[in-house]
């Protein structure tokens, strides 16, 4: 098990969406995040006291957590030298990087020698299955978006929060290291062997009560090139009975990809819609999830309410307004009387 708390590790991201996997904990698991440690020219902020690894050592911090997730998931020669220090300093230290903090013979030479632990969450630990496509009980939600890094796994979070709240069966379902770091479970679905990711996802959603619903965290676009392979395998695999669109309005090209424009939601609706109907002939579409961070509030609740009336579904930044329209939505779709 990963000690809590943490110290977030923010190293020189260049911006606040470099450092989601920090983002995602400090607000889901405040009282797991002591405070944040930022090289010179980190442009993340998330808020929380900057901390050298003594002080955070002093304030009770246990594991230090790499809270960046930069393109290809490496760890940088400058970000070696602070790991270094927090080992020695008492630290054990989290992971969801491509690049495995046990393959790195100077990380685990001195985590050997200073008798600390090395958390990699980015490695699957059980022999998923091949998907088979056999439907099962209860139901499933899931989450995708226009792009990358939109607010899905925020969306899931909060539906799933507010569904608890109202006395309703739901469960959580992490598929990227943030969710796993969040929930201390799930599946690391981009570091699974594409055969087996479909069936991973059906394994994380299992035969369930019938009233049950199971929020799956979203993962890539359909119209991402770098990234699509893991939104199919959460669609197929998944067997959604509702999905929830996700964008963020103010994006000029896909992250990433400045040849790429976003689709648009009408785009994405029909696709994701379509495909998973392969699986899945019930499945509807409940609503709009919108990342308006970006906007003024005055802004946001206009494009908000332009796009109910462009789009027929309800529309919220669940994060800033709350997700209670999009469980209002999913309840009268599924929960009330015909």
């Amino acid at each position: 098990m990963i000690q809590t708390p943490y110290l977030l590790f923010l190293g020189d991201a260049p911006d606040q969406l470099a450092a989601k996997v920090a983002q995602g904990i400090k607000d889901w698991r405040p009282e797991n995040a002591v405070g944040q440690y930022r090289m010179a020219g980190c442009g993340a902020d998330l808020g929380l006291k900057d901390m050298e690894l003594a002080e955070a050592k002093a304030a009770g911090a246990k594991t230090l957590v790499i809270g960046v997730a930069n393109r290809g998931g490496v760890i940088s020669k400058e970000w070696k030298k602070v790991l270094v220090a927090a080992l020695e300093e008492g630290f054990d230290l989290a992971s969801g990087l491509h690049n495995l903090l046990r393959d790195e013979p100077d990380l685990v030479a001195v985590a050997e020698a200073c008798g600390r632990a090395l958390h990699d969450v980015r490695v699957p630990e059980v022999d998923y299955p091949i998907a088979n496509g056999v439907k099962r009980r209860g139901k499933r939600l899931l989450a995708v978006g226009t792009d990358c890094s939109v607010g899905k796994m925020y969306t899931t979070l909060a539906m799933d929060a507010e569904m608890r709240r109202r006395g309703m069966k739901s469960t959580f379902r992490a598929t990227g290291q943030t969710g796993i770091l969040i929930t201390g479970d799930g599946v690391p679905l981009d570091a699974v062997v594409a055969d087996f990711m479909a069936g991973s996802v059906e394994w994380l959603t299992p035969d369930n009560d019938d009233d049950h619903w199971d929020i799956i965290e979203g993962q890539g676009s359909l119209f991402h090139v770098s990234y699509s392979g893991v939104t199919m395998a959460l669609i197929h695999g998944g067997q959604p009975d509702a999905l929830v669109l996700c964008h963020e309005p103010t994006r000029e090209h896909m992250r990433g990809l400045p040849g790429y424009k976003l689709p648009t939601l009408e785009a994405l609706r029909d696709m994701a819609l379509g495909l998973a109907r392969v699986a899945n002939p019930d499945c509807r579409v409940i609503g709009i999830s919108v990342n308006t961070q970006h906007m003024d509030e005055d802004a946001a609740k206009r494009y908000l309410t332009e796009l109910e009336a462009r789009m027929g579904l309800p529309a919220t930044d669940p994060f800033r307004f709350g997700p209670g329209k999009l469980v209002d939505a999913l309840a009268a779709e599924f929960l009330e009387p015909a």
